[in-house]
């Protein structure tokens, strides 16, 4: 085992972003997952960049923001990367609403009438095709002399056997691998229908119900959503409930009645009360980095994460 040995326990976007990191860093990196990152829960996102449902506030504000410069840049190759500059309206939310985070979002502002009747917010925001994004991850760790493998972790014990380091990115099954109850799903589904001429997105989040509103132009269809149910466990798409969602998308856009629909999709959001985003020593003297709980927000501090997950390696070997 070498001192520059790290495993990292999960290929989601959070773990493959962190492996990434380490690897560019000069870590021998090793992603143990038993499934690839497309089963994986990040593979079904939506991928709009927006600190959604995620605490500790000032800590998600400033790994948002890391992550949007990388997503910016990003940008410039969308082709390869997925991730693209799209403007949109997030419908009944204010400025005197957000974090501190909400200033630094250039061009951030209200909506006008024009682009929505109601009280919104305009921005320009990376909207991420999340299949191809995580194809180029994977391509951007290998080509740092990164390793995939698939592998189950039963116990944390497996991988700190066999690295100086280990970064535990395991989402939803660090409920059980830590263990750590105060993980839970929040179910979300969504439909994808054929884009009958969307190229912005709206978002409208119901804090009422479990019900939110999405439309998100994406390469492969509209993605129209959703919901946040907490502690919901089943992955199977309920007919009513995506009847539903088409019917509020239409009620914003409605041309997209009409749309053929091209799938159904279940994810379930990692949450947790906050992130967890820690290092630790084991009793047998291994370094573990937890780095997890970002529930639906995954994909907009998955850099910032990143780089903190990197630096808490590096601070304590």
């Amino acid at each position: 085992m070498a001192d520059d040995d790290v495993i990292v326990v999960g290929s989601g976007v959070v773990g493959l972003t962190t492996a990434v990191v380490l690897a560019e860093l000069g870590r021998r990196v090793r992603v143990w997952s038993r499934e690839p990152a497309e089963r994986t829960t990040s593979a079904v996102a939506g991928g709009l960049w927006w600190p959604y449902r995620i605490e500790p506030e000032e800590s998600a504000g400033a790994w948002a923001l890391h992550s949007l410069a990388v997503y910016e840049e990003l940008a410039g190759r969308d082709a390869l990367t997925g991730v693209r500059m799209v403007e949109g309206v997030h419908a009944e939310t204010g400025l005197d609403e957000l974090g501190a985070w909400a200033s630094r979002v250039g061009g951030l502002r209200a909506a006008e009438r024009a682009e929505y009747a109601g009280r919104g917010l305009w921005a320009r925001l990376p909207l991420i095709d999340m299949p191809v994004h995580l194809a180029w991850l994977r391509g951007r760790l290998r080509a740092a002399g990164g390793v995939l493998e698939e592998r189950a972790v039963g116990r944390l014990a497996e991988p700190l056997a066999e690295a100086a380091a280990v970064v535990n990115c395991s989402g939803l099954g660090a409920r059980e691998l830590v263990p750590d109850a105060e993980v839970y799903p929040v179910r979300g589904q969504l439909v994808v229908v054929e884009n009958p001429g969307v190229d912005t997105w709206f978002t409208a989040a119901d804090s009422a119900s479990h019900e939110t509103t999405y439309l998100l132009p994406q390469p492969g269809g509209l993605v129209l959503g959703g919901t946040a149910e907490d502690g919901a466990w089943s992955v199977e798409p309920d007919p009513a409930v995506a009847d539903a969602i088409v019917a509020r998308c239409a009620a914003v856009r409605p041309e997209i009645a009409g749309a053929r629909v091209l799938t159904h999709r279940v994810g379930l959001r990692p949450a947790r009360h906050r992130v967890r985003l820690e290092r630790e020593r084991t009793p047998e003297g291994g370094l573990l980095v937890h780095n997890y709980g970002h529930g639906g927000g995954g994909v907009t501090v998955a850099w910032g994460c990143a780089q903190e997950a990197a630096r808490l390696v590096g601070a304590a070997s």
